[in-house]
């Protein structure tokens, strides 16, 4: 097993080599649900990498839908382990998001949190420390939804406070550990809240076909992903 892999580590040539196999791992913002022109932004970049002549990286999509930190972990090493390409090897990347499905109150605005914030910090510390022991990893973070728009299937009532409270745990969490962590909550946020509402289906949860061109714009823009991209390119 790779010990806990710095931002360095996770940019150096000597980590990295031709043609990677990564892993994008989590819930439905993985998955790509509300994108049937693109399939989502992880499906986008996996199409940019099969271009002939370009980059040949694979890239697997193994989000679900409805997945929280604790489903994402119990399913971590068995994603890869059952694939082909990667059963006698541990991926090259890693890509966590996941942590909104945790966050909403049950049955109410005021009910209890889906998973408890305490018990979903301790659950996302193992999830952390788990995939950093594998390989390098990288996080992306959630995106706020649209409030208007709740409960999410009549009884889950999503809302941006509790959503801050639990991106900030992970990003701090994330920071500990060295992982790069894409804060998407503050940037959406910033680009105001009537822009946001028009990157989500009519569920307000999930990112609409403009929404998930957004991500992986906010994605490929990310300094962290730019620089181990131009470093696997050097290979």
């Amino acid at each position: 097993m790779q010990m806990l892999a710095s931002l360095s580590q996770l940019n150096s040539p000597h980590t990295l080599q031709a043609s990677l196999r990564l892993l994008a791992l989590g819930d439905s913002l993985v998955y790509g649900f509300g994108d049937p022109v693109g399939g989502g932004w992880v499906e986008r970049l996996r199409r940019q990498w099969m271009t002939p002549g370009g980059a040949n990286h694979a890239l697997y999509n193994l989000g679900v839908r409805g997945d929280g930190v604790r489903q994402v972990s119990a399913r971590l090493e068995d994603e890869f382990k059952s694939r082909g390409e990667l059963r006698n090897r541990v991926p090259d990347l890693i890509i966590l998001s996941v942590g909104v499905n945790d966050s909403p109150r049950l049955g109410r605005p005021d009910g209890k949190n889906y998973t408890d914030f305490d018990q979903f910090q301790s659950d996302m510390a193992a999830l952390l420390d788990r995939a950093c022991r594998l390989c390098p990893v990288l996080f992306v973070g959630m995106i706020p939804v649209d409030e208007a728009q709740m409960p999410f299937l009549n009884c889950l009532y999503y809302n941006h406070a509790d959503q801050y409270r639990y991106k900030e745990a992970t990003r701090l969490a994330c920071a500990e550990r060295h992982i790069p962590y894409l804060d998407l909550f503050d940037q959406w946020m910033a680009r105001g809240l009537e822009w946001s509402k028009t990157q989500f289906t009519d569920d307000g949860l999930h990112p609409n076909v403009s929404g998930y061109q957004t991500l992986l714009h906010d994605i490929l823009s990310w300094q962290a992903f730019q620089h181990w991209i131009r470093e696997s390119d050097r290979v």
